[in-house]
């Protein structure tokens, strides 16, 4: 067989191979639609309990789907396994509390698994708001809501 056609039998066999236009079909991007109206916290333990307790963790609130309420959210890590938690979502910062974010909410208490995580939800019927401050603090037990184990203060979405 003559060269040049051996060689351009293995461009052409070389280029089919490496076809630069050829695209796999790309997969499914879901976009979440909350995403640029979500709150978020990072939950710490206050300085006061450092060396007894390490909590940490994170929080959020955002509209629901139908945007006629609000969810709001609490995860928290390095807990005692099998504690109890109560938390709220309130109004002011971390240290400036300024009352309930919404008044006869009740809350689900954080439930901490063996791991040491645990993870609660409500909902609160009403817009979310757009500004203000906003806080998540997490309670030692029922028994004990006067000790803070866990505070963030909620950062409002980028707009």
């Amino acid at each position: 067989m003559n060269p040049r056609y051996t060689l351009a039998l293995t461009l052409l066999v070389a280029t089919a191979a490496c076809n630069p236009f050829h695209r796999e079909p790309v997969s499914e991007v879901r976009r979440d639609a909350n995403a640029n109206a979500r709150w978020r916290a990072s939950l710490v333990t206050p300085a006061a309990l450092s060396g007894a307790v390490q909590m940490h963790g994170s929080a959020a609130m955002q509209p629901t789907a139908n945007g006629q309420a609000t969810l709001l959210s609490v995860s928290i890590s390095n807990a005692t396994p099998g504690g109890v938690h109560p938390w709220q979502v309130r109004r002011g910062q971390c240290g400036a509390d300024q009352g309930a974010f919404s008044s006869g909410t009740t809350f689900q208490p954080v439930k901490i698994g063996d791991d040491g995580r645990g993870e609660a939800g409500s909902t609160v019927a009403g817009l979310t708001p757009e500004i203000g401050d906003f806080f998540v603090t997490v309670y030692a037990s029922a028994a004990n809501p006067e000790t803070v184990v866990a505070c963030g203060n909620l950062a409002p979405p980028a707009r």
